[in-house]
C-alpha cells in the first residue's frame, strides 16, 4: 500500500473534475450537464432549415464556445491523473474525444464539394449526449440490472427466434409464394414484424388459418413484449432491496488518482486495483 498523497493542484483538479461528492465537483458537473445538453439542442436546431437560415452565425459562435470548453475539460482531465492512457482510451475518453473534435476536423476539409462531409462530421457531437450517462447515479443501477437479466433475456430471444423460425416455415407452408410469402425467410421477417406488433403491411395472409395463425401470433406478441420488462424490473427491485453489509454499497463517486478505478467501498483508503492511497494529507 502506498502512502497519502499530498494534496497538490493536480489532486484538487482532479476532485473537481471526477468527483462528485464535493461541492465543487457538483457544481462542475452540473455546468457540464448544461454545456451538452445545450450543445445537442444547437445540434437539432441547425438541422432545421428556416433556423439556420436567420441564426446561423450564432450557432456557429456557441458550437465555438462548447467546443473550447469541451477540449480545456479533456486536457485538464488527461492531466489531472498519473496514468493518462487509462482515461484516454477508456469508453468515456473515447467519446469525450470523438465528440470535441468535428469542428476542428472541418478545418482540414477544403473544397464546396466537401461540405456535406462537413455537416456529417458536425453531426458526431451528438456523442456528447453519451456524456451524461458517467453523471446519473440512478444509470448505475439500471446498467446493473440490465447485466443481472442478461443471461435471462438472452435465452428469451432464443426462445423467440425458435418461436419465429416455427410459425414462419408454417405461415410459408400454409400461405406460400403466391400470396407473398415467397421464401421461410420471407416468413420468418413476417412472423418477426406481426410478433413485435410492428405490423408493416407489406405481407399479410389471404387465407383462413393463414389468418387465424396470425391472430394468435398477434396475442402472443403482447405477452412477449413485457417478458423483457419484467425480468428487467425485477433485478431493478432486488437491488433496490437494503443490504445487510454497509461494506459492500458503492455510494461514492471517488475516482482514484492512480489508475482511474472507480466503484470504491464508502470505506475505502486504497485502490481496489492498483492499491493507491484514495486520500490526501
Amino acid at each position: 500500500m502506498t502512502q497519502p498523497q499530498k494534496h497538490t493542484w493536480k489532486t484538487k483538479l482532479h476532485e473537481i473534475i471526477y468527483e462528485a461528492d464535493t461541492p465543487a465537483g457538483k457544481a462542475f458537473d452540473v455546468v457540464l450537464l448544461i454545456l451538452i445538453f445545450l450543445s445537442v439542442v444547437l445540434v437539432m436546431l441547425e438541422s432545421v432549415s428556416s433556423f439556420q437560415a436567420e441564426y446561423g452565425k450564432y450557432f456557429y459562435i456557441g458550437e465555438w464556445f462548447i467546443t473550447i470548453f469541451f477540449t480545456i475539460e479533456y486536457i485538464l482531465r488527461v492531466i489531472s491523473i498519473r496514468k493518462p492512457t487509462a482515461y484516454i482510451f477508456s469508453f468515456y475518453g473515447l467519446i469525450d474525444f470523438i465528440s470535441t473534435i468535428p469542428l476542428y476536423l472541418s478545418f482540414f476539409i477544403v473544397g464546396t464539394n466537401a461540405l456535406l462531409t462537413i455537416r456529417a462530421l458536425r453531426l458526431l457531437r451528438v456523442f456528447r449526449i453519451l456524456k451524461v450517462t458517467r453523471y446519473i447515479g440512478e444509470g448505475n443501477k439500471l446498467a446493473k440490472a440490465l447485466k443481472d437479466s442478461r443471461p435471462k433475456i438472452l435465452v428469451f430471444l432464443f426462445a423467440v427466434m425458435i418461436l419465429s423460425v416455427i410459425a414462419g416455415t408454417l405461415m410459408y407452408i400454409v400461405e406460400g409464394p403466391e400470396h407473398g410469402f415467397k421464401s421461410i425467410p420471407v416468413s420468418i421477417y413476417w412472423c418477426i414484424v406481426t410478433l413485435t406488433t410492428v405490423g408493416f403491411g407489406d405481407i399479410a395472409p389471404v387465407t383462413a388459418l393463414g389468418q387465424f395463425i396470425a391472430t394468435v401470433i398477434m396475442i402472443m406478441g403482447y405477452g412477449i413484449i413485457a417478458v423483457p420488462t419484467g425480468i428487467v424490473s425485477a433485478e431493478m427491485a432486488k437491488g433496490n432491496k437494503p443490504q445487510p453489509d454497509p461494506q459492500k454499497l458503492h455510494l461514492n463517486t471517488q475516482v482514484c488518482h492512480n489508475c482511474g478505478s472507480k466503484k470504491h467501498q464508502d470505506s475505502a483508503k486504497y485502490c481496489h486495483q492498483c492499491g493507491y492511497s484514495l486520500h490526501y494529507e
